[in-house]
């Protein structure tokens, strides 16, 4: 057999070839951006030959700071293909988080969207590593701003070469990609993608058995191209040649539905709010859709949800589970041809479980004592490996914990029944996963504890009827007769997360409930209030 690399290069040149006037769409301000393939791939190049001016070498990291559109997806090529490492950075993080990613990769250039341009301009004094600083958009001018230097985007392409030659003698196993895990404790942690890693990821992607994405479908990545790649998508979609749409920058339901019912989109990819939200326009406002695939991932979707599209609507609602670690596609929730014939209740069983493990991948149920038994009862740790699995984090010797012996440890509680169907049941470190973004508990509490007023403080996450979980916090004053405002306590920590991390409610208690080694027991907090948000509802 041929010893070919599995190369970033490959699927660009390939849909070069094949799908030359394919569409490439992006919603806009002013209504929608399109061009084909052909016109894409010239301006990739063009990138490449732009960022090599501006002094990136390969294996040097190229930032974005971006929404999803097509810029951005020229930065997915132009980057690795010219075997420099493209370095997506997520838009949500605290600005404390971002300056410390963007120094611990050492991003040399950075490409940005005129509309995050404060963000960036927040913390530019303490960015180390920084030389250029590339803003995307429609001006020629650079814009103003505290930043430098700084380049237009649409300037730096059109003084660049039409015809830049990608380097023949890249090495498959080398670092095209990275990206951080949303920080649970501590800082976030960077996990490296190699050329081969996202060339088999991609392929993954359009077997049968998993997404089945084809060169028939439109495609639409609503999943921000700054977490773990779009899932992967606008690799894949480039190389099989589909029609790829993106939703640009903040976009609404409403937004949303309109790109689909507009473009044709076959395929889209969220987390479940951004599906509830859809869910709820549609009901309101119905459009005659294409939509065949709902791929959703990032937390567990309700079995309601899952309900309304395949019952009401006629859509396969595709239920997916991964990781930053694992690229991010490991086990998606198809039916098996034996399922076809049971009752929809039945079915919508497995539908609403993780799925089974994606072909090219292994895994293990593992606990206290070693392995367990797949009999769909029996709980442990999900373990997984394969050759798009993340081995080590991004220089952190916090490696050494999640990956043992050649395993990926997930940190995640499942069962997996006979059949490998795998069915998340709880976590091994009480995060809060919120919009398909992780929340540490134990980072909010030790916060609340340096309140002069409190004595104990625990966090924990609670079913929301709109973003999954949300934390609610639970507080113990050192002295009860002095009040303290639940305003005064989230004002405390409004200086130190991300506005989405701040908890929904302050709960007062005379004592948070322990174990017998003193630890606080969390899973008591979140039985006795898992109908809090419900039961406010109901009562609004």
């Amino acid at each position: 057999m041929m010893n070919t690399p599995l190369l970033i290069n490959h699927l660009f040149d390939y849909s070069m070839q094949a799908s030359p006037n394919k569409e490439i769409v992006t919603r806009t301000t002013s209504g929608s951006f399109r061009y084909t393939y052909a016109d894409f791939g010239r301006r990739t190049r063009q990138l490449s030959s732009a960022l090599a001016q501006l002094g990136v070498q390969r294996g040097e990291r190229v930032g974005t700071f971006a929404w999803n559109d097509h810029r951005h997806l020229e930065a997915y090529f132009a980057i690795p293909c010219m075997g420099a490492v493209l370095h997506t950075i997520n838009i949500r993080l605290f600005p404390d988080q971002i300056a410390y990613i963007i120094n611990h990769a050492e991003d040399r250039v950075l490409l940005v969207d005129p509309s995050l341009l404060p963000v960036l301009e927040s913390i530019r004094d303490r960015l180390t590593s920084v030389q250029a600083y590339v803003v995307f958009g429609e001006a020629a001018d650079v814009p103003e701003t505290t930043l430098s230097p700084v380049y237009a985007y649409e300037e730096l392409l059109r003084a660049a070469k039409l015809d830049f030659a990608y380097p023949t003698d890249l090495d498959e196993n080398a670092p095209m990609g990275m990206c951080y895990t949303s920080a649970t404790t501590g800082n976030p942690k960077g996990v490296v993608y190699t050329h081969r890693g996202i060339y088999l990821h991609s392929m993954a992607l359009g077997l049968a058995n998993t997404i089945g994405l084809s060169e028939a479908d439109t495609a639409m990545p609503i999943v921000p191209m700054f977490h773990a790649n779009a899932w992967g998508l606008p690799f894949a979609a480039v190389w099989f040649g589909a029609k790829i749409v993106f939703p640009g920058s903040a976009p609404t339901p409403s937004a949303l539905l309109d790109l689909m019912a507009d473009e044709g989109v076959t395929l889209a990819a969220g987390v479940p709010t951004v599906w509830l939200g859809i869910l709820r326009e549609l009901e309101q406002r119905p459009q005659p859709l294409k939509l065949s695939k709902a791929l959703c991932g990032g937390s567990a979707a309700p079995k309601a949800l899952i309900r309304a599209y395949e019952e009401k609507y006629g859509i396969t609602f595709m239920h997916a589970y991964g990781m930053t670690e694992t690229s991010p596609l490991a086990t998606v929730a198809r039916l098996k041809s034996r399922h076809m014939d049971l009752p929809f209740e039945q079915r919508l069983d497995f539908r609403s479980t993780q799925g089974y493990l994606v072909p090219g991948l292994e895994m293990r149920l593992v606990g206290d004592q070693g392995d367990i038994p797949w009999d769909g009862q029996q709980f442990g740790e999900l373990l997984l490996r394969g050759p798009w699995i993340a081995d080590s984090y991004y220089n952190d010797e916090r490696s050494k914990d999640t990956f043992v012996d050649g395993w990926l440890h997930t940190g995640d509680v499942v069962t997996i029944d006979s059949e490998g169907f795998v069915r998340l049941v709880d976590r091994t470190k009480d995060l809060v996963k919120s919009g398909g973004e992780w929340i540490s508990s134990v980072d909010l509490e030790n916060a609340l504890m340096a309140h002069p007023a409190v004595f104990e403080a625990a966090v924990v996450g609670v079913p929301h009827p709109k973003w999954h979980e949300r934390p609610l916090a639970f507080v113990v004053l050192k002295n009860a007769a002095q009040a303290t405002p639940k305003t005064e306590l989230l004002d405390f920590l409004r200086d130190r997360f991300s506005k989405w991390w701040i908890p929904d409610d302050v709960i007062f208690l005379s004592e948070v409930p322990k174990t017998s080694v003193g630890k606080f027991m969390k899973r008591t907090l979140r039985e006795q209030y898992r109908d809090y948000w419900m039961s406010a509802d109901e009562e609004s």
